[in-house]
């Protein structure tokens, strides 16, 4: 539970200090980890300058309820008064930190480690030397047995925010130092003293059993300070492996697909998918490219392929690469979401529609395009070094889709599905085709049925 809380406290308080950009790989692991704990450093400054001011104004309630008892103890106001001026100090003290590593962040990073050391030991010392005061200006140890001594565990149970075993345990071994020799000091000098004046609970026992259990909570501090550190390093590297996956797909999948992926990572390394693969061709490309300017022939393919692009992805699918005028898009891989040929059908029907919409509306010079499918099975995963990798869809299914869509061109059509894509769709789908005679196909012993879309069974439907 605790370090569920300070996790939670560490992204607040970054979310306000830090922005963090997780949609692209970060530079520098070593400066994320440097600006986490500078965030954790500045909310812990903030932690202790709203517990103080709460504990302040808790005590200055109870010593207006027990007044007598406070005065009976002490002879005195000046404890009082002390605390409330070590509160106002240490609050001004915190709020300079604060500030400080706000405004000197580079600073803190390159001294991250002294400026934590010399934090925790002056929070610790003025503490003690609180102690020191008010036993020297009331002439009494009772404040050495009283509750604000518990204050040291607040250092050191804040001390987790630094994300440091050591540093947690050096804050607890100074408190137990300083408070042990603050203890044995004053038990011997006040040994002297008349017995009203020395008193009777400050034993041996007492501050050094709190002086082990001070140490004692440091370690454990420190132990929550580095799970609190492994939770963190693991979070960066699922960050990391997010970072991976869009360095692998880029701009090829949406943001849906790829939380998809990360929990299903191992499909990455490589594995059987029945897949429905998409060819799409750009009809007498070449031509339109020797009669226009450069630019003007980017244009034109940037604007096909941006709503292409967009139907592809509507129906879950990945443009594995770009073919000059036309690409290759996979349905079912690395992602596998319900009726696959289906989805890969009604994106190629979509595109057709879209692309007689900009005919018509004179967006696009004249386009036709022809579209292939095939469902199969396929090998599918990452294949290259570690410096460069590519995602790979390699199979039959592959070699089938390509020359289906090629045959668009001898039969004057624009959509050509398999007999095995056909199969798969749904009944009203079935209904957009017209089966073809089985024809020969280069590298296929028997004839293969295809079926060819019926664009004007669209028209009636609509």
């Amino acid at each position: 539970m605790l370090t569920n809380f300070v996790l939670f406290l560490i992204e607040k308080s970054l979310k306000s200090d830090i922005k963090i950009n997780f949609s692209s790989q970060p530079e520098n692991s070593k400066d994320l980890f440097n600006a986490e704990i500078a965030g954790s450093e500045r909310l812990r400054a903030l932690i202790l300058i709203g517990m103080l001011g709460l504990e302040a104004i808790l005590l200055i309630i109870i010593y207006f309820f027990y007044r007598n008892q406070y005065l009976s103890l002490f002879n005195t106001n000046i404890a009082i008064y002390a605390i409330l001026i070590f509160t106002l100090l240490i609050i001004v003290y915190e709020s300079v930190v604060h500030f400080f590593i706000g405004k000197k962040m580079r600073m803190f990073f390159h001294h991250r480690s002294f400026f934590g050391y010399l934090n925790a030991f002056s929070e610790v010392t003025l503490l003690t030397l609180l102690f020191i005061f008010i036993v020297e200006y009331s002439g009494q140890t009772v404040i050495l047995q009283a509750p604000a001594t518990l204050t040291y565990f607040l250092f050191i149970v804040l001390s987790t925010l630094r994300l440091n075993f050591r540093l947690s345990v050096f804050t607890g071994a100074l408190a137990a130092v300083e408070f042990v020799v603050t203890s044995v000091y004053y038990s011997t000098v006040f040994s002297n003293l008349p017995a009203d004046r020395l008193h009777p609970d400050l034993t041996g026992m007492q501050y050094l059993g709190q002086g082990v259990i001070l140490i004692i909570s440091g370690i454990a501090a420190g132990f929550v300070a580095d799970l609190i550190k492994k939770k963190i390093v693991a979070s960066w590297e699922n960050i990391k492996e997010k970072n991976e996956v869009i360095d692998l797909f880029g701009q090829q999948i949406s943001p849906q697909i790829a939380g998809s992926i990360l929990e299903r990572k191992d499909e990455l390394s490589g594995t059987r998918k029945n897949v429905c693969v998409m060819f799409l061709d750009i009809r007498n490309f070449t031509p339109f490219a020797e009669t226009h300017k450069p630019e003007e022939v980017v244009a034109y393919l940037n604007s096909l392929f941006g709503f292409m692009i967009d139907s592809v992805q509507n129906y879950d699918g990945v443009i594995n690469q770009f073919l000059g005028d036309g690409f290759m898009a996979t349905f079912g891989a690395p992602v596998s979401e319900g009726n696959i040929s289906q989805k890969a059908v009604m994106s190629s029907v979509d595109i057709l529609q879209k692309i007689k919409t900009e005919n018509r509306a004179g967006n696009i010079p004249e386009t036709k395009i022809g579209i292939g499918l095939h469902y199969g099975e396929a090998v599918i995963g990452n294949i290259g070094s570690s410096v460069r990798k590519q995602y790979s869809i390699t199979g039959n299914v592959v070699i089938m889709a390509s020359r289906i869509e090629q045959l668009n061109k001898r039969w004057q059509s624009q959509l050509i599905i398999s007999a095995e894509v056909y199969h798969e769709l749904r009944t009203e789908t079935k209904g957009l085709f017209m089966p073809k005679k089985p024809v020969k196909m280069k590298g296929i012993n028997r004839p293969v049925l295809l079926y060819v879309f019926n664009e004007e069974m669209v028209n009636l439907k609509n």
